[in-house]
């Protein structure tokens, strides 16, 4: 791209996308998409959000644009990835002056400085820092500002990387630049201090931002830049008890005496604020719950540090301060506000997605771990206000606390039951309550002989706005739970009956919310239902399945949402199995989207549409031209080898078992391009991964998937006469061989001639080789499906007057004998041995309620193993003729000589497994 010409088309389509009028702003958003893979793009974005002349709206624009080109192609393994030329101009230019008069602009700017920091400092871009310290010494009061916050950004980023190496860069660093840290903090400080007792209010402003600037860059440095930090007392902060809590031990006694006072006594009324009383509690449960601060279970074994810390606390919860923090949590912490009853008022359905304060959760956790290490203190104080004030809230939080001491299931039927059917307006904080009560108790301690009953008041309350979040949570708990007593499990018969009535009213509440929030839920409960019933809910997804592909278009601008359509389309696919078909027209275009890694909406979407992909496969009736070029999109994938490189491969074994000629013809040289880029740099488990797809293909197509894979096959014989190490990868080299010279004889021959081309050996001598190399690794193959094969494979070569394969006889008859020993089992009635392995037809398998029927997949499989050699061929009767041959072949004296190699032992065994033949 040229920098002049391009300067201009740029600016103005950056221009446009500032535009309100969507006739301009879609083509101009599309143009700019398309450039972001052109070289020099992103430095035309540098000159222009650097040129403080031009609009904000559009320097803005530009900024985005550069930092979200740095997630996709900064990495040099990304596709289309940024020339190294390129990054090096464009590293320069970033930290050329820090001058950014617009503040928002300059956060921006220092963010994606640090998400390019991430990537190369220190070793590529070695004067970031040194250029930032010099900066912030400036005395320009912009260039200080915007320098001190690009450094924290900087130090953020860089402390939060986890892998041991980048921490002892991280280390390093700190060490080098603390002590100028420390001074930057103290120097605004009082420079603060200062202004203050001038009362020049805007200095003191300035100075009070950089003082905060400088407190986060020493507490990134201090919290995450030093292995034993006790041993510095220039570092000690407050976080260390997250991150040391040793170090922190001598200050527990005072946080908790501070924290407590405030918040749970009168000393703190009228002068406490939310945010400071979620620090407090926070301080509060990260000392309670504080795995360091426990002594072993054998006392003997505990460390003095673990022991010190243990007696403070002991000494400072005492029962009746306890008993003080447990009602108050409950009795003022955890009621709701005028001002939250007015929210749900006004919006019951925003009200109930939302966490209503930021004290709430805090409440609920910090109650939870106190309740967890102090229950025998706490319990009867809970029970005693159950008794008196009905703490509904607590109760549920501590479900798995009061197994013992609540009958759930009498306090429902007497109690809570006749609740949950009082229809007054002022009734339904109760209601709402009890719902989420039972949703929290339901994993716990609920009898399967009550839900009906539930599930019939469910469905009188879920016309109820003011409940309905509620009840999604509830209704998923119902589904989900896996109690500890199976008396309490959920029972699929008992659903059935109101199968029609909940999944109608599900859809209508979906059609129905407006919050993104809320539809999330319904399609997670949708998914839910259709998980636990299966094929049963195929009557019922019509209006679903026709909604769908509205709600999706809908969603186009909320990632999550279209996630979590994602999902239910996983479970909608897999309940109607091969009517999946129908669905295509919405589905295959979904797919496309979510698994194209140059779309920027693969981000969010990546994950769950590979496993859609996979699943529309596996219940795929046929494969069709449309699914077949949706795998355009694999090769790109496998270039990320990122952590769905798994289900890629999973995907492919799909194609293969779907329509191994139509897919292999389509695709083969280019999966046999990635998987050779793959096999490069890749761990060992990565490599069988990439060899069982191999494998797979020569199983269902032995001479296409040979001849396509060909380029491949030599590093497998070449691994297997190295005698490859790593067992689990040489058990799936002698796998890939055993199918090869098995079911593709002349590939191998001609395998075996370019081989010994390339080792400098006689053919003979290289087969021995690999025999013997064979027999000798036998041990690492574990799968009984493998040992048949390599046995089957090696029989395959008799009967033969070649001298090689007569001299490794004994080897194979001792590879035969141990195969047998796998497959063969004995007819106590008769005695006789019959191969375990083998299928004769295929049968529908007969189901229990609670068993998914098989998809198309698996039907696919069967099949094929029908035709499959290793389980259509008798070992046993295998054996038999080809030792017959071998005897036909060599005449009896010339065999008997050649069985007389054979260990006498083995023989006898042998001689037993074909008796009768």
């Amino acid at each position: 791209m040229d920098m002049d010409s391009a300067s201009t088309v740029v600016l103005q389509a950056l221009t446009q996308a500032t535009s309100q009028d969507t006739a301009v702003l879609k083509p101009a958003e599309e143009q700019l998409r398309q450039w972001e893979t052109q070289p020099g793009f992103y430095s035309v974005l540098l000159n222009i959000f650097n040129n403080h002349m031009l609009d904000v709206n559009v320097r803005w624009l530009a900024v985005l644009y550069f930092k979200n080109g740095i997630d996709r192609y900064w990495r040099r393994v990304a596709p289309h990835a940024l020339s190294e030329e390129e990054k090096v101009s464009l590293r320069a230019g970033l930290i050329t002056n820090f001058n950014e008069p617009v503040n928002q602009i300059a956060t921006q700017i220092a963010v994606l400085i640090a998400k390019v920091a991430r990537l190369d400092c220190p070793r590529q871009w070695p004067e970031l820092i040194p250029i930032l310290l010099e900066s912030v010494k400036g005395q320009d009061g912009l260039q200080q500002h915007r320098a001190l916050l690009t450094f924290y950004h900087v130090t953020k980023t860089l402390a939060s990387k986890r892998l041991a190496q980048d921490r002892r860069l991280f280390q390093d660093l700190a060490s080098g630049i603390y002590s100028f840290a420390c001074s930057l903090w103290s120097h605004h400080t009082d420079c603060f201090l200062q202004q203050i007792y001038a009362r020049d209010e805007a200095a003191a402003l300035s100075s009070l931002e950089r003082t905060l600037l400088s407190l986060k860059v020493l507490r990134k440095l201090t919290v995450h830049g030093f292995q034993e930090p006790q041993q510095n007392m220039e570092v000690m902060l407050l976080d260390f008890l997250e991150y040391h809590p040793c170090a922190f031990i001598p200050l527990i006694q005072r946080s908790l005496e501070f924290a407590v006072s405030y918040v749970f006594t009168p000393a703190g009324e009228g002068v406490t604020f939310e945010r400071f009383i979620v620090q407090c509690m926070n301080l509060i449960k990260m000392i309670v719950k504080n795995d360091a601060y426990k002594p072993a279970k054998n006392i003997d074994d505990s460390k003095p540090e673990s022991l010190e810390a243990h007696k403070i606390k002991t000494a400072f919860f005492t029962h009746p301060t306890l008993t003080e923090i447990g009602r108050r949590l409950v009795s003022h912490y955890f009621l709701l506000t005028e001002e939250e009853l007015a929210m749900w008022e006004e919006d019951p359905e925003s009200f109930g997605n939302s966490t209503s304060s930021d004290t709430w959760p805090c409440t609920e956790v910090l109650f939870l771990d106190i309740f967890h290490n102090y229950s025998q203190t706490l319990t009867p104080v809970l029970l005693d206000m159950v008794q008196n004030l009905q703490v509904y809230n607590a109760v549920g939080l501590a479900a798995y606390e009061l197994f013992d001491n609540v009958d759930f299931d009498q306090w429902f039927k007497n109690q809570l039951l006749g609740e949950l059917q009082v229809s007054h307006h002022r009734y339904k904080l109760i209601r709402r309550r009890v719902i989420w009560l039972i949703g929290q108790w339901i994993s716990v301690k609920f009898k399967s002989d009550l839900r009906p009953l539930l599930y019939e008041v469910i469905l009188s309350l879920m016309q109820d706005p003011d409940l309905v979040v509620r009840l999604l949570q509830t209704l998923d708990f119902f589904l989900y739970s896996r109690p500890p007593v199976d008396d309490f499990e959920f029972r699929t018969e008992q659903f059935l009956p109101y199968l029609e009535s909940i999944f109608g009213l599900l859809f209508q509440l979906l059609q129905q919310v407006t919050e993104c929030d809320t539809k999330m839920q319904v399609l997670h409960v949708i998914s839910c239902v259709i998980e636990r019933v299966n094929i049963q809910i195929r009557p019922y997804v019509g209006c679903l399945v026709q909604y769908l592909p509205l709600l999706w278009k809908q969603s186009e601008e909320h990632n999550m949402l279209r996630c979590a359509i994602l999902t239910t389309l996983i479970h909608l696919v897999q309940g109607l199995g091969a009517e999946s078909k129908n669905l295509y027209p919405f589905l295959l275009p979904v797919i496309q989207l979510s698994t194209d890694v140059s779309q920027p909406p693969h981000v969010y979407l990546l994950e769950d549409g590979l496993e859609l992909w996979l699943v529309t496969l596996e219940n795929s009736p046929a494969v069709t031209p449309e699914l077949l070029r949706i795998f355009q999109n694999m090769s790109a994938l496998l270039e990320l080898s990122s952590e769905n490189l798994r289900t890629c491969f999973q995907i492919i074994n799909a194609y293969v078992y779907l329509s191994a000629t139509e897919f292999l013809q389509n695709y083969a040289e280019s999966l046999c391009r990635s998987f050779c880029d793959l096999l490069k740099d890749i761990t060992n488990e990565g490599q069988v991964q990439v060899l069982k797809v191999v494998e797979i293909v020569l199983k269902v197509s032995p001479i296409l998937g040979a001849h396509m894979f060909q380029p491949l096959l030599p590093a497998v014989f070449r691994g297997i006469m190295d005698g490859e190490r790593y067992p689990v990868v040489m058990s799936t080299y002698l796998g890939i061989m055993g199918r090869v010279l098995l079911q593709n004889s002349s590939f191998f021959s001609s395998l075996l001639t370019q081989m010994a081309l390339e080792c400098g050996q006689e053919m003979d001598q290289l087969l021995g080789s690999v025999i013997e190399m064979w027999v000798d690794r036998m041990d690492n193959i574990t799968q009984p499906e493998r040992r048949k094969l390599s046995a089957l494979a090696l029989l395959s070569l008799l009967p033969s007057d070649n001298s090689v394969i007569q001299d490794k006889f004994c080897g194979i008859i001792n590879i035969c004998v141990e195969a047998l020993h796998d497959v063969m089992t004995e007819d106590p009635e008769t005695g006789t041995f019959k191969d375990c392995m083998l299928m004769s037809h295929f049968e529908e398998p007969k189901l229990s309620d609670d068993e998914e029927p098989p998809t198309e997949q698996d039907k696919r499989k069967k099949l094929l193993a029908l035709e499959d050699p290793v389980h259509s061929v008798s070992l046993q009767q295998f054996v038999y003729e080809k030792l017959k041959a071998q005897q036909a072949l060599m005449g009896d004296q010339g065999f008997g000589v050649l069985m007389e190699t054979v260990d006498t032992e083995l023989v006898r065994q042998l001689q037993e497994f074909l008796q009768g033949l």
